[in-house]
């Protein structure tokens, strides 16, 4: 792997930077019309558990690194809104397992509705070359931040 230094380094970090800025829009575009219900690190909640399934509130706040403490108050404020629920874990009275509500759902599933119109919008601008590109400079990006493949993601049944 080649190290990160050097003028090649600075373009890769301004272009991915450009990029990201233009994510951030679709992003911000696609949340907007549920932005009176849930908020951008709400919405992260959604999509790791629509991603992985119900989980421990010590598993949901390590994958969202945060500490489990105050992630517990910020997942109380989730329940009140109705997008998540808590139970107890049928393995340990002692551990909370959250899972989506269909509130949760419904929302997730049209903030990424809505998302897939807009990148969809924004791809059929590009040529097959440039599409080619595109699609894998993202999955060398998503790979190098730790994000799972969709087959590892079926490996893993979620």
């Amino acid at each position: 792997m080649k190290p990160w230094t050097g003028q090649h380094s600075d373009a890769a970090l301004e272009g991915t930077l450009i990029a990201s800025r233009a994510l951030l829009g679709v992003i911000a575009r696609s949340l907007a019309p549920v932005m009176d219900t849930v908020t951008l690190p709400q919405f992260r909640v959604l999509v790791v558990l629509s991603n992985f399934g119900p989980q421990r509130m010590g598993e949901l706040a390590l994958h969202l690194g945060a500490n489990q403490s105050s992630f517990s108050r910020f997942a109380d404020r989730m329940v009140t809104g109705g997008l998540i629920a808590r139970s107890a874990s049928p393995d340990s009275r002692r551990e909370v397992i959250i899972a989506l509500t269909e509130v949760g759902e419904r929302v997730y599933a049209e903030v990424t509705s809505a998302r897939r119109r807009e990148i969809t919008e924004v791809l059929e601008k590009l040529s097959a070359t440039d599409l080619d590109a595109v699609q894998a400079g993202f999955e060398i990006f998503a790979r190098a931040a730790g994000e799972p493949s969709p087959d590892e993601t079926l490996i893993l049944g979620i």
